[in-house]
């Protein structure tokens, strides 16, 4: 979909979670999380869509960029988004991503690559373009491979990654940005990907969308300290992942997850 089509929500939205303090969704790729005068065409938005479905206000408290699907939550009170927000502030939450990548990612690592603020010529008009790189930190993980018989540019195959990835940063597009940067682009990315290997997808597998998943999240709860767990469903990737031969069952990614972003495994790491 093109950002200039308008986004139409074919089902319901998907809650993942709700009580009396906050609600937790399944945003679907290609959907504003709310208006902004940058998509006047667009008419409908996660934030107004949830107001309507649950007959109440609604409080956003982080974002995921309009082509990105997955875990989003908001806070059903003022009081609730200022204590989301503080967890944020104090580094509470853990933020896990799955993203479809070019080539084969030949090892786990973690990027502390700097990156220069994304300025939009319109929204952004009236801030400072010289600001220094800030520091933007991922870690990431190889899963899985696939090699279709496919052929792309100069090569008679072509390859991709399943990458797990945990940002420890929240910087504008950094996930995106830094895959770019290890020359693996997450395929579907229009901006800092790799047009030939978008439209191989396109044209074989009818996929039109950024792969790149919010898959789960997981932070206290803001009254009870209960820590909470929410994961994203695969949805309309399932199919492909299934083409793939990768796994398509919620514990494996939960497994992988918990593996391999353990923070004392990666206090241990020279």
């Amino acid at each position: 979909m093109s950002s200039a089509e308008p986004f139409k929500l074919s089902a319901p939205l998907s809650v993942i979670y709700q009580d009396q303090y906050l609600v937790a969704v399944d945003k679907p790729s290609g959907m504003l999380v709310h208006r902004s005068f940058l998509d006047k065409h667009e008419t409908v938005f996660v934030m107004q869509t949830l107001r309507d479905m649950l007959g109440q206000h609604v409080f956003p408290v982080h974002r995921l960029d309009r082509p990105t699907s997955g875990v989003l939550v908001f806070a059903l009170s003022a009081d609730v988004a200022r204590l989301l927000g503080q967890q944020q502030e104090q580094q509470l939450w853990r933020k896990y991503y799955l993203a479809v990548v070019r080539g084969f990612l030949p090892a786990a690592g973690q990027l502390d690559y700097p990156l220069k603020e994304e300025l939009d010529k319109i929204a952004d008009k009236f801030s400072r373009s010289d600001k220094a790189p800030q520091q933007a930190i991922t870690r990431y993980q190889p899963l899985q491979q696939v090699e279709l018989p496919i052929p792309v540019s100069k090569y008679p195959a072509a390859r991709y990654s399943l990458v797990a990835l945990q940002p420890l940063t929240g910087r504008k597009h950094q996930l995106r940005r830094h895959l770019a940067h290890l020359r693996h682009p997450i395929v579907g990315d229009t901006s800092h990907g790799d047009g030939k290997h978008n439209a191989l997808f396109k044209r074989h597998f009818n996929c039109r969308r950024l792969l790149l998943l919010a898959k789960q999240l997981q932070l206290p709860h803001p009254v009870t300290g209960e820590t909470l767990r929410f994961s994203a469903g695969l949805n309309e990737l399932e199919p492909l992942f299934n083409h793939f031969g990768w796994p398509l069952d919620e514990r494996y990614y939960q497994q992988q997850f918990a593996a391999h972003f353990l923070e004392e495994k990666w206090q241990k790491s020279p």
